[in-house]
């Protein structure tokens, strides 16, 4: 999975978390016990808000690099003595993969996530074969391409870091206050922590 190829990510680059500090202060300046209902809510939706707005930056930069793998084959297909039938069959792996991602409700099935890694990560291989052989691309243009698709690769796996982070923090929150969201009833205690792309050691 990438996420254990690039475990020295998760140390090195995690963005600000901003929303779970605005939590504490929405605690501080309404002087609500942190136990209350309203005060549960309020810190509650703060930080599932940022769990929703990592996965939604992580799930852009993977759209990214499937959107500019496309464009990368569809550039190398206007080269003359291109291997159409090889290009046309790679763009049918990119569309499959991209049907096949995993999604907020299959992501807790480790094996579903590195189905999709190994994939994604063969086609990359197999596509920077074709347009960059031995490093040398044909053009500015196709170079430029190819280092579109792999920083857009690389930012998914920061990305899944900071949902991590997040959601983390929202679990915790949960375990924390168990017994007050079920005292809630309703939806509140219904809610189940959110799955993680760290496997369990």
């Amino acid at each position: 999975m990438k996420a254990l190829f690039f475990a020295g990510l998760l140390t090195l680059a995690v963005l600000p978390m901003c929303k779970p500090d605005a939590a504490k202060n929405t605690t501080a300046t309404t002087g609500e016990s942190p136990a209350s209902p309203a005060a549960v809510q309020a810190q509650l939706t703060i930080l599932r808000d940022s769990a929703d707005a990592t996965w939604q930056r992580m799930t852009a930069s993977d759209d990214k690099t499937l959107g500019n793998l496309r464009e990368l084959l569809q550039d190398l297909s206007k080269y003359p003595g291109a291997n159409q039938p090889q290009l046309t069959a790679l763009r049918g792996t990119r569309a499959r993969i991209q049907q096949q991602r995993y999604t907020r409700e299959t992501m807790a099935s480790s094996a579903l996530i590195d189905r999709y890694d190994t994939a994604q990560d063969s086609l990359l291989k197999a596509v920077y074969a074709v347009a960059a052989p031995g490093g040398n691309a044909p053009s500015q243009g196709v170079r430029d391409r190819v280092e579109a698709v792999q920083a857009a690769d690389a930012n998914v796996v920061i990305y899944r870091s900071h949902y991590d982070k997040a959601a983390k923090a929202y679990n915790a929150y949960l375990q924390v206050h168990g017994e007050a969201l079920t005292s809630m009833g309703g939806q509140y205690a219904k809610l189940r922590p959110l799955p993680l792309f760290e496997i369990s050691q």
